[in-house]
């Protein structure tokens, strides 16, 4: 791939197919903080409704220095909605491509190489219960996360990247140990004196103070209570199903048979 092909597809990521694909892989081998490659993969994956979307998307977001830019992009419309106008207009083409004659055409198979993570997950379907498997396949797991712009919290909640804290290396200063050994002393001839707290009147009037809960029920989407279900959060999901029930009682029954799914999932595994 030359900078012409490169510049292209910056400006066209719906172009993206498997040859370009492949050398996107390539280019991130050696360039792995390339973050202008790795969203064009992701434009790809995400075109290819890949399972391994949602694994990349973190890993896009690990290599990412502002997250917000890569919220923009995921959510902005040239991402989301070029994929379906291309597939409208490709299928147009086909419809109306004029057959002149037959020809009999020999395909070569060759054996495609399976990314381990995707392979994975389809092992673990096919190998699940038939009622597990139903529940899968109806609460669509392993498809790939789409956020609205007024989603960040969700999107946040998605990532969940560990934070990595500084190691506290404490040195040894003759000055703070001197400080440390003087409150130390007066500690221990506070001990000394044998100080008395006298106790508190049996009609001394305790004020209450109750913890105030916090109403965070209006953060609650859709979107969340997915990534809940695909970080296998099962309680959580149905949590976030129970709230979105209330939020919006026209859709209780489809939310209903939602949490009915989660728990056919939760009882196996």
């Amino acid at each position: 791939m030359n900078l012409t092909d490169y510049t292209f597809l910056l400006n066209k990521p719906d172009a993206i197919n498997d040859r370009h694909a492949e050398t996107l892989d390539n280019v991130l081998s050696a360039f792995p903080y390339f973050q202008s490659a790795r969203v064009l993969k992701l434009k790809h994956m995400y075109n290819q409704d890949s399972f391994n979307y949602n694994y990349a998307l973190k890993v896009s977001a690990a290599y990412t220095t502002d997250r917000s830019v890569l919220f923009d992009f995921i959510t902005s419309d040239s991402f989301v909605s070029v994929q379906k106008g291309l597939y409208e207009k490709k299928l147009e083409e086909l419809m109306n491509m004029n057959v002149v004659g037959m020809e009999e055409v020999k395909v070569e198979y060759k054996e495609l190489s399976v990314d381990p993570l995707e392979q994975s997950i389809l092992t673990s379907i096919k190998e699940a219960t038939p009622e597990e498997q139903k529940a899968t396949e109806k609460l669509a797991i392993g498809k790939p996360l789409e956020f609205s712009k007024n989603e960040k919290h969700s999107f946040q909640e998605w990532l969940q990247l560990s934070r990595l804290k500084p190691i506290v290396r404490e040195e040894t200063n003759p000055t703070v140990d001197s400080e440390k050994k003087k409150k130390l002393d007066l500690i221990d001839r506070f001990i000394e004196n044998n100080p008395k707290i006298s106790p508190i009147s049996k009609d001394a009037v305790i004020p209450s103070i109750e913890p105030v809960a916090e109403d965070t029920s209006y953060l609650m989407t859709e979107t969340l209570a997915r990534v809940y279900l695909e970080q296998k959060k099962y309680s959580k999901a149905i949590q976030a199903y129970e709230i979105l029930i209330l939020k919006y009682p026209e859709k209780s029954s489809f939310f209903a048979d939602r949490i009915s799914d989660i728990k056919i999932l939760q009882q196996n595994n």
